[in-house]
């Protein structure tokens, strides 16, 4: 990494507080169910999958995912805090109603990720494939999406406080409902994007994306 983007992702992250873990946790191997209210701590968790799982309430404290895929499964009520996701396949995984402190998701594949109704705060999605991820009425502040893809991502209705937004693909991702005052769209990519005109007071957009504004507004820009 050159100095210069290592200075502009280490003033990025001091944007939020990053997991804490310690750097000497040891292996832990998942061969089992999961059971509801289970706490799991401590440890890194790597190179496997983890499949048909279903609970409530599980919590992950101080933990790292390496190389991990999940597979048909559903932790509703999930509570993540001081946890590290490192190249791991979260696609169509249910976190609905989640409680997620203090997390990183960093090269992840998170297609169609179920985050309704969750609470995120210092959270941070760097270089990750979030299509189709549903956020719908989640609570985000203090987050940061960086070279992340979230096209056709649900926000519908969700609340955004400090949430930062740096070369992402946000095509055809619908904002309907969500207040964007404070939210910089301008280093974002999209051709075409859900939102009502009321959320958009104090949004942050760059001279070339007012054309797709324009066009919400029913205008015609005469040349």
């Amino acid at each position: 990494m050159n100095k210069a983007k290592s200075k502009e992702t280490k003033k990025s992250t001091s944007y939020i507080d990053l997991p804490k873990i310690p750097s000497d946790v040891p292996s832990i191997i998942i061969g089992y169910d999961i059971q509801s209210e289970a706490l799991i701590s401590m440890g890194i968790i790597s190179n496997c999958m983890i499949d048909n799982q279903e609970a409530d309430k599980v919590c992950f404290d101080k933990v790292i995912f390496d190389n991990v895929s999940f597979r048909q499964t559903t932790w509703r009520e999930l509570d993540l805090t001081d946890v590290r996701f490192n190249n791991c396949d979260l696609s169509n995984i249910d976190f609905s109603d989640a409680n997620i402190h203090r997390t990183e998701f960093n090269n992840c594949k998170m297609l169609g990720v179920n985050l309704s109704n969750s609470t995120l705060r210092n959270v941070r999605f760097h270089n990750t494939l979030i299509d189709y991820g549903n956020f719908r009425f989640a609570s985000c502040k203090q987050v940061i999406i960086q070279d992340s893809s979230l096209c056709a991502a649900d926000f519908y209705n969700s609340t955004m406080q400090k949430v930062l937004l740096k070369g992402c693909n946000l095509d055809q991702a619908q904002l309907t409902g969500t207040k964007l005052s404070g939210i910089d769209l301008s280093e974002c990519e999209f051709t075409d994007l859900g939102v009502g005109i009321e959320d958009l007071q104090g949004c942050v957009i760059s001279r070339s994306q007012a054309s797709v504004f324009t066009k919400l507004l029913g205008l015609s820009i005469k040349e």
